[in-house]
């Protein structure tokens, strides 16, 4: 996503400058992670999809591949697909397809921030996937309103798809979840992604090197940041004096993204000086993983309750199908990992 400032802080500052200054003033150094994506930080994030260490997309992409098929008998009625955060859609396709074969065409509803992608989304299904019906929002759903068309007699299937979901703090996810189910009718689906937590089967290794490749690329794009901070706010930060650095944070169940200072510096921005000390850190991201405890919570608390939970055999990743039936009908006790094993 491209970043559009026009806002004026009340010290004279723009706003960009402004969310800058405060996140670097706190104890813990933090920058939003939305700064990762101008144009190069874009590109810089599509060769990481790419990278034999980050399992995330490949993996979910083939949870998909599996499932697709079953899918729309499994859900019955005739559905319109609609889709928060739906990027160039290029995982999207597979579901589509699988609609379109079982009901003849289908309507999808993508959201996202920006046009391009949203573009590139639509011209690329119109190739791709002939019946399929486009109608695109822009809009930031978590900050944008936004609205879900229901063609007669269909069903909604919400996907929030790519691990996107545990780039947020549990309040927020929820809150996300809460506004997409009230725009949701009883009857209506959702397909989650999400990655899962180090367990029998994934070590914390495995999580680490997918954000912290050999190639350097991840590194590339946390770094990135600063330049964009450098040609966007005219701040004087000196890449080579920063790393990255990627760590796991047990006890809140998350990948954490920093930028080490790698000596004692000062770095200029907005007319402020912002001291570092060497060995501190600017906090980028956050990636929280999920147990199925978790999955379960969240989704529960969010007005929604699991039908099938699918995942890789060596259970790295899970996409869930919820459902948004009367919630006081949900078995609380039992939604395993093992039970749902796929096929």
């Amino acid at each position: 996503m491209s970043s559009q400032i026009e806002a004026v802080s009340e010290t004279g500052l723009d706003a960009l400058t402004a969310v800058v200054l405060e996140g670097l003033s706190r104890p813990q150094k933090a920058l939003p992670a939305w700064l990762f994506y101008d144009e190069r930080g874009s590109q810089f994030f599509e060769q990481i999809t790419s990278l034999p260490e980050y399992y995330l997309t490949r993996t979910e992409r083939s949870i998909l591949a599996r499932h697709a098929p079953a899918l729309p008998a499994h859900l019955g009625a005739k559905v319109t697909v609609a889709e928060l955060g739906a990027g160039s859609a290029a995982k999207t396709g597979l579901l589509l397809k699988e609609f379109v074969a079982h009901q003849g065409s289908t309507l999808y509803q993508p959201i996202d921030i920006s046009p391009t992608a949203l573009e590139e989304a639509a011209t690329s299904l119109a190739d791709k996937v002939p019946g399929v019906d486009v109608e695109s929002q822009v809009a930031n759903y978590i900050t944008d309103p936004y609205t879900l068309r229901r063609p007669q007699d269909h069903a909604i299937l919400a996907l929030y798809i790519g691990s996107s979901i545990g780039n947020f703090p549990p309040d927020e996810a929820r809150a996300i979840l809460s506004t997409l189910r009230g725009h949701l009718e009883l009857g209506d689906s959702l397909l989650l992604g999400v990655d899962l937590a180090p367990g029998r089967r994934k070590s914390i290794d495995i999580l680490l090197a997918a954000y912290d490749d050999a190639a350097g690329v991840t590194a590339a794009f946390n770094k990135n940041m600063l330049m964009r901070l450098n040609r966007e706010t005219g701040a004087n930060f000196d890449t080579d004096a920063f790393a990255h650095r990627a760590q796991w944070n047990a006890e809140a169940s998350r990948i954490e993204m920093h930028l080490e200072s790698l000596q004692a510096q000062t770095v200029q921005i907005g007319g402020e000086s912002i001291s570092f000390v060497r060995g501190e850190t600017i906090h980028t991201e956050n990636s929280h993983k999920f147990r199925e405890n978790d999955i379960l919570s969240l989704l529960r608390s969010s007005g929604f309750e699991i039908d099938q939970m699918m995942h890789d055999d060596d259970e790295r990743f899970a996409v869930v199908l919820a459902n948004t039936a009367q919630l006081e009908n949900v078995d609380s006790a039992q939604v395993s990992l093992s039970s749902r094993h796929s096929e």
